[in-house]
């Protein structure tokens, strides 16, 4: 294991106190993490876990306070890596240019506030409406060589939905499709970096692959200088030339951005959806009778299994949350995948129910002034798809032997896989 970042060292000069038991919680095994979570909202709510140097909070009200309170818990330690880089790493990004910033997530304001309002010109409802017959015709196409399978098994994950939301991005952005692999390879790379477990020597290739992703990103904004286009990132450059208060490195932080965070958590997204439908056999049957039962089955899916299950801020002065004391200058990680299932606010939350009447009161996009940005688009590419899906192999299910495994990490909980099967 690398050694822990600077939050905790910090915390624990600090005098933070340290768990002993950590109440089954391993802060990046998303194998099956909720029953970890449920001991932890039950028996000690907001937990010093010197593992990791972050306090862990998993109550639904803890949660949401402290996304609320800016002023107190800045983002600004959201993209920080959760082990330090090591000295090789360190070396490639800076003699590599590496500046990349956070889009938005890690910003606070005033400067949050002012990009924020720039980059929500440019995601329109026009630019989604324009987007929809593509999604559909990519899914459909994707769905086809699925199906094309000879021994009538594939993998969603990696048929349908590895593809369809990098295509949607990449167009948004005016980047050629035929690049979905490099970046699905250099998100990867952003994932482990930032929020893995890596030693120094693990490090080496994503800091490679993370150069390479960022000089794309400035490639983009000086193409979009050049030739314009109709695209977001064309939009903000003009946004810029008529006036507005963004710069390029500003912009191309926004696209390093939006070229992981776009894709990545919806793939997830609609991995998991198909996961957890097929799984919940008789709600999987209540959609392909009623498709109109799709929007609030996906935030049923959020709430019972979102891509993100925690996201970070930072104390910016002595405070409480929940009761406990917490010094400033510690980290905070607010695991939403436990606050989506707490018995204060969900009726019975461990079970799946898209009939849920309070489902939208799930906190997987986040809450407070950094709410997902990006929402509408994810859940209009994982409605299609579910409408695609069930429309074209109704009879689709997991397959009898399926293992699902899910990636180690801080805060994304990616399967491996979804394998399924149908009937001709």
């Amino acid at each position: 294991m690398a050694t822990p970042s600077a939050p905790a060292a910090e915390a624990v000069a600090a005098g933070c106190p340290v768990d002993h038991g950590h109440h089954g919680y391993s802060p990046f095994d998303m194998t099956d993490p909720f029953a970890a979570y449920a001991e932890l909202r039950r028996d000690e709510p907001v937990m010093y876990d010197e593992r990791i140097g972050y306090w862990v909070v998993t109550r639904w009200a803890d949660v949401r306070a402290v996304f609320e309170d800016w002023e107190t818990f800045s983002s600004e330690n959201a993209q920080q890596p959760v082990r330090e880089r090591g000295p090789e790493a360190t070396r490639i990004m800076q003699e590599g240019g590496f500046t990349a910033y956070s889009g938005l997530s890690a910003r606070t304001p005033p400067e949050h506030t002012r990009i924020r309002a720039i980059a929500q010109r440019a995601f329109t409802p026009r630019r989604y409406k324009a987007l929809e017959p593509a999604i559909r015709e990519n899914t459909r196409a994707a769905l086809d060589r699925m199906l094309a399978s000879p021994d009538g098994t594939g993998d969603f994950l990696s048929d349908i939905a590895f593809d369809i939301p990098t295509i949607t991005i990449l167009t948004l952005l005016g980047v050629d499709p035929a690049m979905v692999p490099t970046y699905k390879k250099w998100s990867d790379s952003r994932a482990a970096m930032t929020w893995g477990d890596l030693d120094d020597e693990q490090q080496i290739p994503h800091a490679h692959n993370l150069v390479d992703y960022w000089q794309e990103c400035q490639r983009l904004v000086v193409e979009a200088h050049r030739a314009g286009g109709d695209n977001l990132i064309a939009d903000l450059v003009g946004a810029q030339d008529g006036g507005a208060e963004i710069t390029d490195h500003e912009i191309a932080s926004l696209c390093y951005s939006l070229l992981f965070a776009g894709h990545e958590t919806t793939t997830t997204l609609i991995a998991n959806s198909i996961r957890v439908l097929l799984g919940h056999r008789e709600s999987w049957e209540a959609i392909v009778a009623d498709p109109s039962r799709i929007p609030s089955a996906i935030d049923e899916v959020l709430r019972y299994s979102g891509s993100i299950v925690a996201w970070r801020r930072k104390a910016l002065k002595d405070t409480e949350i929940g009761g406990v004391a917490i010094p400033e200058g510690a980290g905070i990680l607010l695991v939403m995948g436990s606050a989506n299932r707490d018995e204060n606010v969900f009726t019975h939350p461990e079970e799946f129910d898209i009939d849920r009447v309070d489902a939208r009161n799930h906190m997987s996009f986040g809450y407070g002034i950094h709410y997902c940005l990006g929402n509408m688009l994810a859940k209009l590419q994982d409605r299609i798809v579910l409408e695609e899906t069930i429309a074209r192999v109704p009879s689709l299910r997991l397959a009898d032997d399926a293992q699902i495994g899910f990636r180690e990490n801080l805060s994304f909980r990616v399967p491996t896989s979804v394998p399924v099967t149908w009937e001709d």
